[in-house]
């Protein structure tokens, strides 16, 4: 008697039968082995799934055709596996069922790769199918959380490392076929326990029967790459014209079936399992999703199914963003509970859940104090602090609880910004009353005016930049969409003043009229903006290639309706306490060095380094590079408000606000981005592991171009990045054998 089960290097992959060697190879592979341990510490449902569709899979219950891994093509391998689920200790369960496992004919058990799980294989026993035969095996060994979708010939289920397994049972497990017996497989007999005779009833052996499409317990996973099947379902619908009308809903559902084959591995019953009936007979329906799935296909998956994952993902994190149950799922980084005492002061009369958001973006408003001051860079270049900073967040979440910090920080510009508005009122009012045959008063070249109103007009805008004399403008914007006040005609485009603005870039305009402003200098103005994330998103599309984005620092609020919304008391004890830093931004000028600012601003960059060469992400590399600049300026900020004095609560909150910044574009604009690269014909995928921990400490370039595929990845870029890696020092090649080692450098480095 043997058994003939399957294996799948992925979740797509072609299936092949195990044999003893095989089994072993993939048990005591490293990267089974790694993989099972991030995903034992994974904090989220969807990271958890994500790390687990990397693993390879067994098939217990089947072999198959051609490796084609569906239910048509499946031969039954006359076992049954059980899984347990939800169990805080697996290995003391395991103790307790054992002894009565064993005796039931027990072949495999191991602890599932979260490590909450425990999975047994046992024989089939005589004239029962799967759901049969796992009811039989959970009533013996009294079992309680048993996942009931695993009744499927095709069911997957993880890999997991050597240390996992509690039992094997090799010998039965991969015996032989007898020497000129039947190649069919047996099944083996069990004799049940002693029932009840209301048990004993229900437990009669019954031909398995057609699974139904739609039954409750649906074996088929649950999501896409992370998407819900509802939600991809939807998406698709939308893009072939939303719910077809009563005349057109077969060829609807044809349609609709022959685009869900890319996504359901071509199984008309998992499709079936997904897909609406739209009101269509139940037996039409399912005739023309068979035959949806009968016609011959593309190998690559079509344009329309693309867009379809495409607006499902950015549906589904748009919603997620706005509408999370779990208050901890996709969190951005913590912020500090110690902090910087200028910041600590800013933030401690906004509610909490604000405290992120407002402690970034004051910086517009602190840095509008400065004059001609000058920082450092990485690169040896110089750099001014220009801060623009928006907030993406749904709609009454307390988006306006940085006014009050910004009153107060700005409050002295304010008050001499009254003066001169005041003489420039004067100055109109004496031209008025000229008349026209009369020399008209000279405007004063000294109208300093810094803070502005959010609706203002490019020419008002240049002419205040020009009374600035080298200061920066100022202005607290309600909405994003007010930026597009400062096109002219339509014809200049915000992103390119957005460019201008952080390089300090010159900006102007020409005009002939005698009243009319011409002037041409350079661009300083720091402001604060704020959206909703969809109108966010929407404005920014068209902008996400061209620099934009990484010049601009972002920021959101994650709503959390258990805490109460309440706001501390601003008066003049709170100015007094605040008016020291201001008076030392004030009073700074020249060129300002901090030897410590500027490590703190290597370190980042090389962790950044990093991270992008070990992802292979691009996306990451491009947003990151400005982001330091950005996170070294507040650095600096802080340093001069703080009489020059450098702290480790200062540095511990630049490179939160670095992360915290990074979060925010990838969270708001990675796929977006991923999508713009890829019509440049750029593969870039975001969110990537750590690639060459995937790898075992010795591997091959197969194997690094096997890995690159598993990710979605195209293998031509795998030798660039092995040579990126070698550069950096991470791995070194070993001509002689022509395999990769890892070096002690990153070995160590892992270790540490």
């Amino acid at each position: 008697m043997y058994f003939k089960f399957s294996f799948v290097p992925s979740v797509a992959g072609k299936a092949q039968v195990v044999d003893r060697e095989l089994f072993d190879r993939i048990v005591q592979d490293p990267r089974v082995s790694h993989l099972c341990k991030q995903i034992q510490q994974a904090t989220t449902d969807d990271e958890r799934s994500r790390l687990k569709r990397q693993l390879p899979a067994f098939c217990w219950h089947a072999w198959f055709d051609q490796g084609k891994r569906k239910n048509y093509c499946a031969h039954p391998s006359h076992l049954v596996m059980i899984d347990v689920d939800h169990v805080a200790d697996p290995r003391s369960l395991w103790q307790q069922v054992r002894e009565q496992s064993l005796s039931l004919g027990l072949l495999v058990a191991h602890v599932t790769p979260s490590t909450q799980g425990l999975r047994l294989v046992f024989p089939l026993p005589q004239e029962m199918d799967l759901a049969q035969g796992q009811s039989h095996y959970v009533q013996l060994l009294q079992l309680g959380q048993v996942d009931t979708c695993t009744k499927d010939l095709a069911r997957l289920s993880f890999c997991v490392p050597q240390e996992y397994f509690l039992y094997i049972d090799y010998d039965r497990l991969f015996a032989l076929p007898q020497p000129g017996g039947e190649e069919e497989q047996q099944p083996i007999p069990q004799q049940p326990q002693p029932r009840q005779p209301e048990e004993q009833a229900a437990q009669q052996p019954q031909q398995p029967q057609p699974r139904q499409p739609q039954q409750p317990e649906e074996p088929f996973e649950a999501c896409y790459n992370g998407i819900p099947y509802q939600q991809l379902v939807a998406s698709l619908q939308e893009l072939l014209g939303g719910v077809p009308a009563h005349g057109s809903r077969n060829n609807f559902i044809f349609s609709m079936a022959a685009y869900l084959r890319y996504v359901c591995n071509d199984d008309p019953a998992w499709i079936a399992s997904i897909l609406p009936t739209y009101g269509e007979a139940h037996d039409k329906w399912q005739r023309t999703i068979q035959s949806a799935c009968q016609r011959a296909q593309y190998k690559a998956m079509p344009e329309v199914v693309k867009r379809a994952i495409a607006n499902a993902r950015q549906q589904m994190e748009l919603t997620a963003s706005t509408q999370s149950d779990d208050p901890t799922d996709l969190m951005p980084p913590p912020m500090s509970r110690k902090l910087p005492r200028l910041i600590a002061h800013v933030v401690k009369n906004v509610p909490e859940v604000c405290r992120p958001f407002v402690a970034n973006a004051v910086f517009p408003a602190l840095a509008t104090h400065l004059k001609g001051v000058k920082f450092r860079l990485i690169d040896g270049t110089e750099k001014e602090a220009t801060f623009m900073c928006v907030v993406m967040a749904p709609q009454s979440s307390g988006k306006s609880a940085i006014n009050k910090p910004i009153e107060y920080i700005v409050a002295d510009i304010v008050e001499r910004d009254e003066f001169n508005r005041q003489r420039e009122q004067e100055w109109k009012e004496a031209s008025a009353n000229k008349a026209a045959n009369k020399e008209k008063p000279r405007r004063p070249d000294d109208l300093c005016v810094q803070v502005l109103v959010s609706d203002m007009t490019n020419a008002a805008f240049v002419q205040r930049m020009k009374d600035a004399g080298g200061r920066y403008l100022y202005t607290n914007l309600e909405e994003l969409d007010l930026l597009k006040q400062l096109q002219t005609n339509g014809t200049r485009d915000v992103g390119k003043i957005i460019c201008l603005c952080f390089d300090n870039g010159k900006y102007g305009q020409e005009r002939v009229g005698t009243q009319s402003v011409t002037a041409r200098v350079e661009i300083r103005w720091n402001w604060n903006a704020s959206s909703t994330i969809q109108k966010g998103v929407q404005f920014f599309k068209g902008r996400l290639l061209d620099g934009t984005l990484s010049r601009i620092n972002f920021c959101t609020i994650i709503p959390d309706k258990s805490k109460p919304f309440v706001y501390g008391r601003y008066d003049e004890q709170f100015a007094q306490v605040l008016k020291p830093y201001i008076t030392n931004l004030n009073l700074a000028q020249g060129h300002v060095e901090c030897k410590q600012a500027l490590d703190m601003a290597r370190r980042m960059s090389e962790a950044c380094a990093e991270v992008g060469s070990l992802s292979d992400d691009d996306i990451y590399q491009d947003l990151s590079h400005r982001a330091v600049t950005i996170a070294y300026l507040k650095a600096m900020v802080l340093y001069i408000a703080n009489d020059m004095t450098w702290t480790k609560e200062i540095a511990d909150f630049a490179t939160w606000s670095l992360q915290y910044d990074l979060w925010c574009k990838n969270r708001f604009f990675g796929q977006l981005v991923s999508e713009e690269k890829a019509a440049e014909q750029l593969k870039v995928h975001r969110t990537r592991p750590n690639l060459l921990d995937l790898l075992p400490d010795c591997f091959t370039l197969r194997q690094a171009q096997e890995l690159r595929r598993a990710q979605g990845m195209d293998e031509a870029g795998c030798r660039q990045m092995l040579r990126s890696w070698a550069f950096r020092g991470y791995i070194e090649a070993d001509t002689a054998t022509g395999t990769y080692l890892k070096t002690p450098k990153y070995l160590q480095r892992k270790t540490a």
